[in-house]
């Protein structure tokens, strides 16, 4: 159905721990949104140099100041209580100002489904998208086993799926943890994986700089925390050095982090300081060139409840430009990674670097890889694909 033969929606969007349109899958499901016809109106964290009031490709754009940023419970849990008021207040305004027919809200946390019970009241429909695990994520980053905090993320996570008219999954362990443990219908739950766009499919010229440093370069995006398993890449390219007496490396660690300082004295206690470039955010045209200019990149998240059910982006777009991979052998990374990806036993650093070897010392298989992952994209992992299972949720008669 064309953009002109569809009743146009007036849809908010909510996103409380980004900004926007940095915040890959949202600017993706809005734009497709907007291209589908309907309005679209994002609430979004305000980032430095932008505006209150925006609009970026057709897509209107109302921001409100970060919190102030902690590491401890407590400050998590006030983070909440501020994004999710003024997230409130914002969902208001918008609705007032411009319509509402559909409130779309984007997990973490778990709070936003109170920014949509007046709308539900008005007859307006609520979509709960359910991007994190907000209690696996909670265990992994606090290091702790449960406690009070993770019992009412349990909970809340079951209210926002409750109060929701219909959910959005990433992926099908994300589907089946809603129907398992919080007894949802099949029926109301679609996934939406996220994947690149097939334009990234494009080749993109290396920095030549970066790319001649050494015989192999190692890539890394994403975000750089020990959750991540930074830490087990540092470790693995130590193991690379010392077990295998192999030096001639130069790794490319993109992306900001909570962990950045202590991940570099981590590297620097090993000695190999020198040999690994943090470059901190990158916008995606200047990563791009950077992964373009690798010969090998890793997803190290290490095996955990919310690693082994989540998407990792990063697998994907290092497939679209023709990357070989080495990555821990978790369940959502074999699916999305198929045979694209050497797997090393989770929480191994030594067998990351014992895969990574094998890539280093066989040229062909560096090929086939990178070849097959480009094919995965092509073929059925593109966001192309995941854009028409969320056109057809928003079908007039399903919003009715």
């Amino acid at each position: 159905m064309s953009p002109s033969t569809v009743k146009s929606l007036k849809i908010i969007m909510a996103v409380a721990n980004n900004t926007y349109p940095a915040d890959a899958r949202v600017h993706n499901e809005a734009q497709t949104l907007v291209d589908a016809g309907h309005e679209v109106t994002v609430i979004a964290l305000k980032g430095p140099d932008q505006s209150y009031h925006d609009v970026v490709a057709d897509v209107r754009v109302i921001r409100f100041p970060i919190p102030l940023q902690g590491n401890g419970a407590l400050t998590y849990s006030l983070e909440f209580i501020y994004v999710t008021a003024a997230t409130a207040l914002m969902v208001l305004y918008a609705w007032g100002r411009y319509g509402l027919d559909v409130l779309h809200v984007h997990n973490p946390p778990d709070t936003l489904f109170l920014a949509g019970l007046l709308p539900k009241l008005a007859g307006k429909k609520l979509i709960y998208d359910h991007h994190d695990l907000a209690p696996e994520l909670f265990l992994t980053k606090f290091h702790t086993n449960g406690g009070v905090l993770y019992r009412l993320l349990l909970l809340l996570e079951k209210w926002s799926c409750r109060v929701a008219d219909e959910i959005i999954a990433t992926n099908e362990s994300y589907m089946a943890n809603n129907v398992q443990r919080n007894g949802v219908c099949p029926d109301r739950v679609t996934v939406v994986r996220n994947g690149p766009s097939l334009r990234s499919l494009e080749p993109v010229m290396p920095d030549e700089e970066v790319s001649t440093r050494a015989r192999t370069i190692i890539g890394y995006l994403g975000h750089i925390a020990y959750q991540d398993g930074v830490d087990h890449l540092i470790k693995a390219l130590y193991h690379m050095q010392e077990l295998y007496n192999y030096d001639d490396w130069y790794a490319v660690i993109i992306g900001p982090g909570d962990d950045l300082e202590s991940l570099m004295q981590l590297a620097e206690s090993l000695n190999i300081r020198d040999k690994i470039w943090f470059t901190g955010y990158q916008p995606e045209p200047r990563w791009r060139e950077l992964l373009s200019s690798v010969d090998v990149c890793f997803v190290p998240d290490p095996a955990n409840p919310l690693n082994e059910k989540s998407t990792m982006m990063k697998m994907m777009d290092y497939m679209a430009l023709g990357k070989p991979i080495v990555a821990y052998d978790l369940t959502e990374n074999r699916i999305s990674g198929g045979d694209a990806v050497l797997y090393a036993r989770p929480g191994e650093p030594e067998d990351l670097a014992r895969q990574l070897m094998r890539l280093i010392e066989d040229e062909s298989l560096r090929k086939s890889l990178g070849e097959e992952g480009r094919r995965r994209i092509q073929s059925h992992l593109a966001w192309e694909y995941s854009a028409e299972n969320l056109r057809n949720l928003y079908e007039p008669a399903r919003m009715q």
